[in-house]
């Protein structure tokens, strides 16, 4: 089993010791996958799942801001969890982590846990101590202090007193990009068989087509099938042969597109 870690507490004193805490209870390898936007979230959580081929694994998603709208929440967004096939996900609810989740329908409910409750469950399991509860309870580092421990019990229990949501419930992807890769590439939320015709508009221009990015003329800005996705499905990314559709276009996380 392997365990990855996406997460926008991602300094490195955050990353480390999530990474180090979630190997020790686990007891198995950890990769940590940085973001800042429930967007990168969404990506990241597919093309791990991509990567783990249906072996088994459990992907810990946890990007929750507490200011502005998330203030309506007692302490950050619920956490809720599903299994696709050999892998357990557990993943803050509210925003748009799961959308993709949605958009590829690998589940048809999510389970949503009340933590105060799941943490007196753990309790009485004796998965934590007596001394352990509130503070977990009331952690402002859930990533740290919660979601190791719920995902160690759920692998061996398999399931938690929680809420079904379902995922119609989940808000939709919308249109964009969902992260940009270190040569600029612009990897989207749109699939290769959701553009009938072929092109997309981008600030009122068309960019072509092309399966590959070895049939991209150098220079151009085109639009290609790219590795990101899940089993058949590909998401379009935006790239300019030999140069970064980052920077030649202007483009960054979260630029709507139209096709």
């Amino acid at each position: 089993m392997i365990a990855t870690i996406i997460n926008d507490c991602r300094d490195d004193n955050a990353a480390g010791r999530q990474t180090t805490r979630v190997s020790a209870i686990l007891q198995c390898p950890v990769n940590f996958i940085g973001v800042s936007s429930e967007i990168e979230a969404a990506g990241n959580l597919i093309d791990t799942l991509d990567a783990l081929e249906e072996r088994q694994g459990v992907i810990l998603v946890n990007v929750a801001p507490r200011h502005t709208k998330a203030k309506r929440w007692k302490n950050g967004s619920p956490f809720g969890y599903f299994h696709y096939k050999n892998a357990l996900i557990i993943s803050t609810i509210d925003g748009l982590s799961l959308s993709l989740v949605k958009k590829f329908k690998l589940t048809g409910a999510i389970h949503s846990m009340d933590i105060p409750r799941v943490v007196e469950i753990l309790l009485e399991k004796k998965y934590i101590s007596a001394q352990q509860k509130d503070y977990i309870t009331n952690t402002q580092f859930r990533s740290f202090d919660f979601l190791p421990r719920i995902a160690e019990y759920l692998i061996k229990e398999k399931e938690i007193e929680s809420e079904i949501i379902p995922i119609e419930e989940i808000l939709d992807m919308p249109e964009t990009i969902w992260w940009v890769d270190v040569f600029g590439n612009c990897k989207t939320t749109i699939l290769e068989n959701e553009l009938a015709d072929k092109n997309i508009s981008l600030k009122g221009k068309q960019l072509p087509y092309y399966t590959r990015l070895k049939d991209v003329p150098d220079k151009a800005p085109a639009l290609i099938v790219g590795s990101s996705g899940l089993g058949q499905k590909r998401f379009l990314e935006i790239v300019v042969q030999g140069g970064s559709a980052s920077t030649q276009l202007n483009l960054s996380i979260g630029n709507k597109l139209v096709h």
